[in-house]
């Protein structure tokens, strides 16, 4: 038994020596000092031993056991350290190196122009507001004079959701919601996403952006809409703008028209991007129909109003001389790093 003992200690001594990790160095100690290890089946067996041999044995492996707990400490102790250091080496920064240049995010150019809109509207008084994408037949074409059957629902091209559920085709529909909530004064934009059903090319896309505007007061008339609409061009374009409103037809503006800037490029005398018309078409405008402010609980003998619609998108490809909208959703890293 001394024997085994002593093999015992000299096998343990090579198997922590040779441990090159914890995990190599704990295998080693549950081999020889586990439950069940060597040198606890040894110790079972000193039972069998007699009075004289017993205290002998016990003291030798006792001594053993030391031995090896003492040994698998030390090595513990070490590979610990060595880990340290190796941890310590491999975090190491060299100060002396340059220093990574951070890629900033920059504005997408729609945020550029609509924050510009929005700061121009709210220099004049205006409120921002928001209504949901998906929503009631009701408020998107109902309210705004546009019942089930009239014919401009067909050039809407609409996504409907269930009969009477859809996305909305006009962030008009805020304006709706807005009466309804307020009391005049009202004096607001709607900035949002709308949806149709348009194929996809260079000037149409099922997804893009109105702001519309709506003021309601007493005795609004169509000058305080031209004269605001001025305004927000100059504002826009530059001191130099100028601007045309051309009669038209909304069902829920009356009178209406339509608002063209003088063309940037060729102030007037025509050329291909104004299509030699000398003026590029902007926006929607009008006064609100009467029948629009009682479907809001609003009385058009005291109060009236103005609205006014524009495309985002045509705005900033104005803008920035864009000829493809679809390059403003590509998402295409050449083309957003210009701005």
């Amino acid at each position: 038994m001394k024997e085994l003992l002593e093999k015992i200690r000299q096998d343990a001594k090579e198997a922590i020596d040779a441990a090159s990790d914890l995990e190599a160095l704990n295998a080693a100690r549950v081999r020889f000092s586990g439950k069940k290890g060597e040198l606890t089946a040894v110790l079972k067996q000193m039972g069998g031993l007699s009075a004289e041999e017993r205290p002998i044995v016990g003291q030798l492996a006792n001594e053993v056991r030391g031995d090896i707990e003492n040994r698998i400490a030390e090595k513990e102790a070490d590979l610990k350290s060595k880990a340290t250091e190796m941890k310590l080496k491999s975090e190491k920064i060299d100060v002396t190196l340059p220093g990574k240049k951070e890629v900033l995010g920059k504005k997408h150019p729609l945020s550029i122009v609509l924050d510009e809109i929005k700061e121009i509207f709210i220099g004049m008084g205006f409120d921002v507001v928001q209504g949901p994408e998906v929503e009631y037949d009701y408020y998107n074409f109902e309210a705004l004079n546009i019942p089930k059957d009239h014919p401009a629902r067909d050039t809407q091209d609409t996504f409907y959701i269930t009969d009477n559920i859809l996305l909305r085709t006009q962030t008009s529909s805020v304006q709706i919601r807005t009466m309804e909530e307020r009391k005049p004064p009202i004096r607001i934009i709607a900035p949002g996403r709308v949806y149709r059903s348009d194929a996809v090319d260079a000037t149409h896309s099922p997804l893009f952006h109105q702001v519309e505007g709506l003021v309601v007061d007493k005795g609004i008339t169509m000058s305080d809409l031209k004269g605001t609409l001025e305004v927000f061009i100059k504002a826009l374009y530059g001191e130099e703008s100028q601007v045309r409103f051309r009669p038209h037809h909304f069902p829920f503006t009356e009178p209406s028209a339509e608002m063209d800037v003088m063309c940037f490029a060729c102030h007037g005398e025509g050329c291909r991007l104004c299509k030699g018309e000398g003026w590029i078409e902007l926006l929607g405008c009008g006064m609100v129909h009467p029948k629009v402010l009682e479907n809001c609980g609003i009385d058009p003998e005291v109060y009236s109003g103005f609205a006014l619609g524009l495309g985002l998108e045509r705005v900033v490809m104005r803008r920035f001389n864009i000829d493809d909208m679809r390059l403003l959703y590509e998402n295409d890293q050449r083309f957003l790093n210009q701005f």
